[in-house]
């Protein structure tokens, strides 16, 4: 199965080069493989009726609470999903999204112990800085407030652009659909899939609703190179693609047509933090970007996660951080981008400060200030991994004992 978008992928081969490229083909083949021989875990049943209808032509298969998709019906689902053109958001748009808990505390303090819940205000305060600076191009949540449908609101009132937010009661899913016939630029985010190839049943019905009422879907995964996926460039790709995939594939049988954002962030795990997310390197910004590309080419919106920190403190490093992510985007281009502004280690503390001088940074940077990367090609071990694991971790796997210090390293 190949991508349908020539014009990007002479883009793609151009930046990233040939080899590359056919790297990322074979990771969308790898990701139909999981899909149809691994498949994805599944108990909530109108999800599972959806796929059940296709047994007769054996295109899935639903059997013990597990759901086998074929290659075939992939595509037909990437038939009817909308593409790029017309799509809302255009090309390279820096966005503040994610979704802290904590609001950092930039006079003093840090961290969980340093840092205050958020507050109705701090909500205004995002949404009005979205608003005003050209660089940014949109915004999710950035901070989590207890109620979502007043969260929501205060997005919609004060920022006018793109924006995106989560749904997790009829109540959020009822606003969700006021401002929706209001506007047409939101986007509702689902992490719909968990490790290892599991829907997330805690979202699984909320998702059936947002998907049938025809509201934009932002669809999620975040599979760890060396936890939940292999430890090399097209392992962890092929497993975050599968996942977001299956989602997708989700939501036009549901509902036929509605825009679906493919927003897999792959992610790594570092040894040396006791196998913790290492958002700070440049080879998780270029992990990124390399997603974003693949998706490109399939002609499907896609929304990433780049300049990112591993700072516990907005410090000198973690703003050259955020500056090396936002110029690796820039060098080899990509559609949207979450998380480049203002948060610190682990996507916990929201720091205002960092936001601020962060936006700046997007302001001057250029492509040219992106470090040299290594660009990979295609390792085949990375799919025996997967075949060898399936459904296991892959902390003790030998692809990541011998990948340590030799890639994902800055």
């Amino acid at each position: 199965m190949k991508p349908v978008n020539k014009k990007q992928m002479d883009k793609s081969r151009s930046v990233l080069g040939r080899d590359t490229v056919e790297m990322l083909l074979r990771v969308h083949d790898d990701a139909l493989w999981i899909l149809e021989n691994l498949g994805v875990g599944c108990k909530q049943p109108q999800i599972q009726e959806a796929f059940r209808k296709f047994e007769a032509d054996g295109l899935a298969v639903v059997y013990d609470d597990r759901i086998y998709v074929t290659a075939e019906l992939v595509q037909r689902c990437l038939d009817t999903a909308p593409g790029l053109d017309g799509f809302f958001v255009p090309m390279n748009s820096f966005f503040i999204g994610g979704t802290a808990p904590y609001v950092f505390n930039d006079n003093g303090g840090g961290g969980v112990n340093g840092s205050r819940i958020p507050t109705p205000e701090d909500a205004v305060r995002i949404a009005k800085t979205a608003e005003k600076n050209r660089v940014v191009a949109g915004m999710g949540r950035g901070i989590k407030l207890k109620d979502e449908a007043e969260q929501m609101s205060i997005m919609a009132k004060y920022c006018s652009k793109p924006i995106y937010f989560a749904i997790t009661s009829d109540r959020a899913l009822n606003r969700a659909c006021e401002i929706y016939r209001e506007r047409k630029d939101i986007m509702i985010v689902f992490c719909v899939t968990r490790p290892p190839l599991e829907v997330n049943e805690n979202f699984s019905d909320h998702f059936v609703k947002v998907a049938k009422a025809g509201l934009p879907l932002f669809i999620s995964a975040m599979p760890m190179a060396g936890i939940s996926a292999p430890y090399c460039y097209n392992g962890v790709l092929s497993m975050t693609h599968a996942e977001v995939l299956f989602g997708i594939c989700t939501a036009q049988l549901l509902n036929p047509g509605v825009t679906c954002i493919h927003a897999g962030y792959p992610t790594i795990a570092d040894p040396r933090i006791e196998y913790n997310p290492n958002y700070g390197l440049a080879s998780f910004s270029f992990l990124n970007i390399l997603m974003s590309h693949l998706n490109l080419m399939l002609d499907l919106p896609t929304f990433q996660s780049a300049g990112t920190t591993h700072e516990k403190f907005p410090t000198e490093r973690a703003y050259a951080d955020a500056r090396m992510g936002q110029a690796i985007c820039l060098k080899y281009g990509f559609h949207m981008i979450r998380h480049p502004f203002a948060f610190l280690r682990y996507l916990i503390d929201f720091s205002f400060e960092k936001l601020e001088k962060s936006i700046r940074l997007a302001e001057e940077v250029r492509p040219e200030d992106a470090p040299e990367i290594s660009i990979p090609v295609y390792d085949e071990r990375g799919m025996e991994s997967i075949k060898r694991n399936r459904l296991s971790m892959y902390m003790e796997d030998p692809l990541t004992t011998a990948n340590i210090g030799k890639v994902f390293v800055n």
